[in-house]
């Protein structure tokens, strides 16, 4: 099952040893999580005003902040209190995309840096639909924004004030989960994707790959049996610690906790040092067929 990988890294711009990096990756890829307790990402005293759920946007759970185009979203700020929070996920941001760049270097040609969020909500006790419920196990997918294929790497930052952690569980090896739920994950007939795309649904047309990985998705959050007795452990991540997964691989679920960063990246599986334990490769071999 996933696993923590304690990696000591205390400074965002410290170089680790290549032995060191190479057992991060390869945790990385192996679907574990890798935990770096003394990495804290510092917030700014005119920052602290940011840390109150008042600050989102109606029924939002995270505001977001698109790097390309750098849009904030998900905000009932305005003005300069607007500016001071894009400063803070944009700084996280560049923080973020140059340590993935530093720790693991084989990436670096080809990841490529997606949205930030900041997420000042309360997990716990928040209510939501069964697919928007973030507190069971789930893998990561995107509805509106195809992946073809590409992993969805997340570098999160519990960053909470008051000293409270994140907690979550995490789950068993994808490939077991995966062929638990093999018979109830349907390939789209040809051409499925192209039409969602056409009306509107998805931005890009959506793989075969991407439909399977959204089954997956719902067919683990609505499975009773799966959220109580599948292998999985609690962990807690403390204040001031960061953490990394590639998360459309390791089943997790967020327990509860208050204020975090996120920042995600895209990576084709080619730039992998073993593309074989890919989400991508393992659902191939189970349906017997090209995905993406």
């Amino acid at each position: 099952m996933s696993q923590l990988f304690k990696f000591d890294q205390r400074d965002w711009g410290e170089v680790s040893p290549t032995t060191a990096i190479l057992r991060a990756q390869s945790a990385l890829e192996s679907g574990d999580v890798v935990f770096c307790s003394g990495l804290t990402f510092a917030i700014e005293p005119a920052e602290q005003v940011l840390f109150a759920p008042a600050i989102l946007s109606d029924s939002r759970k995270n505001t977001s902040y698109d790097v390309a185009r750098d849009r904030l979203g998900g905000t009932k700020l305005a003005g300069a209190e607007a500016a001071l929070l894009r400063g803070l996920i944009r700084r996280f941001s560049d923080a973020s995309a140059a340590l993935i760049n530093r720790l693991f270097p084989a990436y670096q040609q080809d990841v490529v840096r997606g949205r930030a969020s900041f997420r000042p909500a309360e997990i716990a006790g928040r209510v939501s639909s069964w697919r928007k419920d973030d507190t069971r196990l789930h893998v990561d997918a995107f509805p509106a924004t195809p992946s073809d294929g590409k992993r969805i790497l997340r570098l999160f930052a519990n960053v909470n004030p008051a000293g409270r952690p994140r907690a979550w569980r995490i789950g068993d090896d994808f490939e077991k989960m995966a062929r638990r739920f093999a018979d109830r994950l349907r390939v789209p007939p040809p051409g499925t994707g192209a039409l969602l795309a056409l009306i509107g649904v998805t931005k890009t047309p959506r793989s075969r790959y991407d439909s399977l990985m959204l089954q997956l998705h719902d067919r683990m959050k609505q499975d009773a049996a799966f959220q109580t007795e599948s292998l999985q452990t609690a962990v807690e991540f403390p204040a001031g610690s960061t953490w990394m997964a590639f998360t459309d691989q390791v089943a997790h679920a967020a327990m509860s906790g208050q204020y975090q960063l996120e920042q995600t990246f895209l990576l084709p599986v080619a730039a992998m040092r073993e593309p074989a334990r890919s989400p991508l490769r393992v659902l191939e071999r189970i349906k017997g067929q090209k995905l993406a």
